[in-house]
């Protein structure tokens, strides 16, 4: 019987028929469709190939054959996205580890936090800045089955300033020199150079880092690093190529600068004023907060984990970063969810819902940012972020009404990304 039916399988691969797809069906015990409706259930969610084929109310017979999983005492919503993650790194001060450990390495880390990170219910992130090739090679092995992990839409390396914030520092020059991936620019031809070399060599975003930074080993530079002929050629070359950009950026006039030049995303954004507010309202562009990863270095404070200088930054930034985000919200300034996963342990994503709450959000909006939000911020807004027929069967389902109460998404029950089940 088993031969028989690989030789009918084999018939149908050598004549162009396409085999069968395995139907999924879950029987749910409610549903949210997206972040703007009402739970509806009981109902059954229809899988195949991947994707989602109907929604029904009331738990349904299969009429054929299929996989049935059981969640009928589980509310069941969009998996959620998460725009500014590390997954190729742990946390941790040891910067000179970047001079001794091979780009490979980063793959077997990003491995790893790749499943844990789909498993505490994020089936697509943005990952914002990795070796030249390992966020890379996770994409495609979270695409193909081969690693159980989320969707990855990776920047790849960053673009920066020579000495700022993302390029290589705290070694001697000649080691800095040594290990340059040659992303860094001057000049709006060049950066516009750098960006058409980004896309080549397979990035899905651009990443830039438009001022200085917590982490860096220098300690100054808040002020816009690029200057704004620079970003806007960044900006315009990325959008040419259909790249959207996001800028690491801390200082309100480095924000400003960045937003006036047409980059989409701001991650950050901690020294956010009335008048970078005002920018970013008017060119469309989005805050991305990331508060947990204040919250994660300031948890790292005083045990000889960072430098001196580094220590200074994150003392001088931590009572910002508890109320810059409610300013913003205060400010319509639109913001989605993200938050810099891999300065703190992957897994604890959904920690940021709290602290997003804290500072103004209401629950219906946390989710939505982590959802719907960020699935337009991706420019993904038909495929992700909701459940409706034909899009990804990206899944979650935990107990509770996260639209309630939205700090239930910190236990998640079960995932399944493009139609797999992460187990």
């Amino acid at each position: 019987m088993r031969l028989v039916c690989w030789m009918i399988m084999a018939v149908l691969v050598l004549t162009g028929v396409p085999a069968m797809a395995q139907v999924t069906v879950i029987y749910a015990g409610s549903v949210i469709r997206d972040a703007d409706s009402e739970p509806i259930g009981p109902a059954t969610i229809t899988i195949s190939d991947g994707r989602i084929l109907s929604i029904a109310q009331g738990h349904q017979t299969p009429t054929g054959e299929a996989r049935v999983i059981d969640l009928a005492d589980k509310t069941v919503l969009p998996g959620l996205i998460d725009l500014h993650v590390h997954l190729t790194g742990d946390p941790g001060g040891d910067f000179w580890k970047e001079a001794v450990e091979p780009d490979e390495w980063g793959v077997v880390v990003g491995a790893k936090n790749a499943r844990v990170t789909a498993l505490s219910g994020f089936t697509t992130v943005r990952e914002a800045g990795s070796g030249p090739e390992t966020a890379f090679a996770l994409r495609r092995g979270t695409a193909e089955g081969l690693i159980p992990g989320p969707r990855i839409i990776a920047a790849g390396v960053p673009l920066a300033i020579i000495g700022g914030h993302g390029d290589v520092s705290g070694f001697r020059p000649e080691v800095n020199e040594v290990l340059d991936t040659g992303f860094t620019c001057t000049g709006a031809v060049e950066c516009a150079a750098k960006v058409r070399l980004a896309s080549q060599n397979g990035s899905d975003v651009i990443k830039i880092t438009a001022t200085g930074g917590v982490l860096s080993q220098q300690g100054r530079g808040l002020g816009a690093h690029f200057t704004s002929a620079e970003m806007q050629a960044i900006a315009e070359t990325a959008h040419s190529l259909g790249l959207k950009v996001m800028a690491h950026a801390h200082g309100a006039r480095g924000i400003e600068a960045a937003s006036r030049a047409g980059i989409d995303t701001i991650e950050h954004g901690t020294y956010l004023d009335e008048a970078a507010a005002r920018a970013m309202r008017e060119n469309g562009t989005v805050l991305v907060p990331t508060l947990l990863a204040f919250q994660g270095v300031s948890e790292r404070l005083g045990q000889g984990v960072y430098t001196p200088v580094v220590e200074a930054k994150i003392r001088a930034v931590s009572e910002t970063a508890k109320v810059f985000m409610g300013k913003a919200l205060e400010w319509g300034v639109p913001i989605a969810f993200g938050t810099d996963a891999g300065v703190f342990e992957h897994g604890r994503n959904a920690g940021e819902f709290a602290l997003m709450r804290a500072q103004g959000m209401s629950d219906r909006q946390a989710l939505a940012s982590a959802t719907t939000m960020a699935a337009r911020v991706l420019g993904m807004e038909d495929e992700i972020g909701r459940l409706a027929p034909g899009y990804s069967a990206d899944i979650i389902a935990v107990d509770g009404n996260p639209l309630e109460d939205v700090t239930v998404l910190e236990n998640v029950d079960f995932v399944m990304v493009r139609g797999r089940v992460i187990e």
